[in-house]
């Protein structure tokens, strides 16, 4: 948490940091806290996938898509990363 504070502080944009353990799964809790704070925006990072993986998000991830209450962007991580 630390890292990515250190990553955020240095760009200059206002944000907030929650860390959940309530039992939801994590697009649950995703959507409760955008619907909380009426988020005008989400990002979420997808992991790489093989060819036929491609052809189904993540569970998590098809579940921010269907259910947020504002626009989604979802974004592939870098050639490299996973």
């Amino acid at each position: 948490m630390t890292e990515v504070r250190e990553q955020l502080d240095s760009t200059g944009v206002p944000y907030e940091v929650r860390q959940l353990v309530r039992g939801l799964d994590p697009a649950e809790d995703l959507v409760a806290v955008a619907e909380q704070v009426h988020a005008e925006f989400i990002v979420i990072g997808l992991r790489r996938r093989s060819p036929v993986g491609k052809l189904i998000l993540g569970s998590n991830a098809q579940r921010v898509l269907l259910d947020a209450p504002c626009p989604v962007l979802a974004v592939k991580a870098e050639e490299g990363e996973d």
